[in-house]
């Protein structure tokens, strides 16, 4: 090879920026779709038309449309470029946010996060990461978006009552075109260009192989589990703000509410995160916070027309859900072969939309039929359902991914030095991709021979 690999270098500087400025527009754009949840159900009941079904909807129409394109948007990116289709997503993002910040009834607001969800740029955003960096780097690019994913969940739900106190749920809306159109600014003058694209299985969604990603019962386990963690989700937030405000704390001061939770649930998850990769008791930790959410539901079901049980219940629920939205894209990608990830990322991805949207709109009419105490009764069964999944799932393996590209080594040498990849101690599976110049790698980092990975890698580069 040209240029040889190290495995234990640091980001280039041009990576770095990559990712950093790739993070931020995920995060801008996570920010806009999340600070309308804990407010959308307190100031829809203003506008005309509003039911409490067309709440629901209103809340998570977005994961319909969601769902329905990224992946359409995703192989758009491999044929006419990932900035146009990220350019293109922000715009329809924005647009949906201008519709939903001028309309005066529930129909407009409708409307308005349909079309939000319809800027599917997630798989775009994935696949220009992977053009942007390093095979043995982008492993790392993509946790550093996935952290960037959380922290503006936390954010977006502890600031959107307080700029909702200010300006309602228009500020809101006008705040997220502000950003979107920001965020088109940063694709075109800050993103870096890359050199060339090409698919990448690792980041990406080969349809091709969609019916092995289907097969796998670990796989969809996992897909279960987050299609019901955010239908849980969206359906707790078609009720928990109404609750509040109706325990006696304003509307403007929920954020009294989230903030402290959220902080102190997300502090409480990382003892559990530790003992689930470092000590490997991963699926104890992971079915324990699954029955966590059963519990704070059922707390919720009893204790939900007192503010202090519902503090209570909402911290317990965000300790579970904050540790399952840690640890489940981490089960996918120990599960998921190294050349499939990114078709059951998509997978994964669109289970969770669909679950946020169907999560609303059932909560929704479950409210407006029978109460709030028969929502979180509904989403008790629902975790009860998942618990009972996740307690016949196997136990995953520790292997982590490790791209190796082999772009430079010649095809009479490739078996030659596949063999003596595989030979190195900690290397569980290799799997060579010829069209990418890639062998995807599945490790265990543990075990890993660094070193004589690191020797091979150094050899082969100087026999070609």
């Amino acid at each position: 090879m040209t240029q040889m690999q190290d495995i234990t270098s640091p980001m280039s500087s041009l990576e770095r920026r990559a990712t950093l400025s790739l993070s931020s527009i995920y995060a801008l754009r996570m920010l806009g779709l999340f600070m309308i949840l804990p407010v959308l159900s307190l100031f829809a009941e203003t506008l005309e038309g509003s039911t409490p079904l067309l709440i629901g909807l209103a809340i998570s129409i977005y994961g319909l449309t969601q769902a329905i394109l990224q992946i359409p948007f995703g192989l758009m990116s491999d044929r006419f470029g990932r900035k146009k289709i990220i350019v293109i997503g922000l715009i329809l993002f924005a647009s949906g946010s201008i519709v939903a910040a001028l309309s005066t009834t529930i129909y407009g607001v409708l409307i308005g996060r349909a079309l939000q969800g319809s800027g599917a740029i997630a798989a775009a955003i994935m696949a220009l990461v992977a053009d942007l960096t390093d095979e043995v780097h982008r492993t790392k690019a993509m946790a550093m978006i996935g952290a960037s994913i959380g922290v503006s969940f936390g954010v977006a739900m502890t600031i959107g009552p307080i700029i909702a106190g200010f300006s309602g749920i228009q500020g809101i809306f006008w705040l997220t075109a502000i950003m979107s159109f920001l965020a088109v600014f940063v694709v075109l003058f800050v993103v870096p260009n890359p050199v060339k694209t090409k698919v990448h299985r690792d980041a990406e969604v080969d349809t091709a192989q969609f019916s092995k990603v289907l097969k796998n019962k670990d796989l969809l386990r996992l897909d279960y589990g987050i299609f019901i963690l955010h239908l849980i989700l969206t359906a707790t937030f078609v009720i928990v703000p109404l609750l509040i405000r109706d325990a006696g704390l304003a509307s403007a001061e929920h954020w009294k509410v989230y903030l402290p939770v959220l902080t102190t649930s997300m502090a409480m998850i990382i003892p559990f995160v530790i003992l689930a990769e470092k000590k490997r008791k991963m699926k104890a930790v992971f079915v324990s916070a699954v029955f966590t959410l059963v519990l704070a539901d059922v707390g919720l079901f009893y204790f939900n027309d007192s503010l202090y049980g519902l503090i209570a219940c909402l911290w317990v629920f965000f300790c579970g859900f904050n540790l399952l939205e840690a640890t489940l894209p981490s089960l996918i990608s120990k599960t998921a072969p190294g050349n499939l990830k990114g078709t059951a990322m998509g997978a994964y991805s669109s289970s969770q939309f669909f679950g946020a949207f169907l999560g609303g709109t059932t909560g929704g009419w479950i409210y407006g039929e029978y109460g709030a105490s028969y929502v979180f009764l509904f989403c008790a069964v629902a975790a009860s359902t998942w618990l009972l999944v996740a307690l016949f799932m196997n136990p995953p393996k520790y292997l982590a991914n490790l791209l190796v590209s082999t772009e430079d080594i010649t095809a009479d040498k490739l078996d030659d030095f596949l063999a003596d990849i595989v030979a190195v101690v900690g290397v569980a599976s290799a799997d060579l991709q010829a069209s990418e110049n890639v062998v995807y790698l599945k490790v265990d980092n543990s075990q890993l021979d660094k070193d004589k990975l690191q020797y091979l890698l150094t050899q082969w580069s100087g026999s070609v």
